[in-house]
């Protein structure tokens, strides 16, 4: 008779706990919407042209990864700058940059950076997230592109700092120079 109370006392636990957890479906349901949001975004930008009915954006696949990509679109005429110099994935680059979510919300930028020059940031390319490094390596000394990150090479499915999980990325990126550059090791000599 005694195991009867402490049964029910079990069981109004259990379903208190249970009953508790009703507002996860929630915040379950806002997370899905935003990913899906996400992903009806970045495929727009995909499918996005230009007056000429060319794609706007460039897929740059990483070699390391060939199921992943990224979107560039430069606003600079490349031809401009062939001989510019192109980073590697060790090498520590300055840049100016502007992210922004899908839907425009503006979350950080290096506008107030000014230990390396007015509004440069200054980091080794393999240390950040793995769209900047593929997209940054694709770009020469000069170059100024937007940058679409599809959340798999951002941060993922977790929040960072002001970028909920799931969220795909929009950089505004100048690449102004390269501060240690390695030779690649097609382009170097031995003697």
């Amino acid at each position: 008779m005694k195991r009867l109370p402490i049964l029910l006392i079990a069981f109004i636990v259990a379903g208190s706990a249970f009953v508790g957890c009703g507002g996860d479906d929630d915040d379950i349901k806002a997370i899905i919407n935003w990913r899906d949001q996400n992903n009806s975004w970045l495929a727009e930008k995909q499918a996005q042209k230009d007056e000429n009915g060319k794609p706007y954006y460039t897929m740059i696949v990483p070699d390391w990864d060939p199921s992943s990509f990224v979107l560039i679109h430069y606003f600079n005429e490349r031809t401009d700058n062939p001989n510019a110099l192109k980073p590697l994935y060790t090498s520590t680059v300055d840049v100016r940059y502007q992210l922004a979510l899908y839907n425009g919300v503006k979350c950080d930028s290096s506008l107030s950076m000014t230990d390396y020059g007015p509004g440069v940031y200054r980091a080794q390319l393999s240390s950040l997230i793995d769209g900047w490094a593929a997209a940054v390596c694709d770009m020469n000394v000069g170059d100024t592109a937007e940058v679409i990150i599809p959340y798999a090479l951002g941060y993922g499915t977790v929040s960072t700092g002001g970028v909920p999980a799931y969220s795909n990325l929009q950089f505004n990126i100048r690449l102004v120079d390269i501060y240690k550059y390695e030779a690649s090791p097609e382009t170097s000599t031995d003697e």
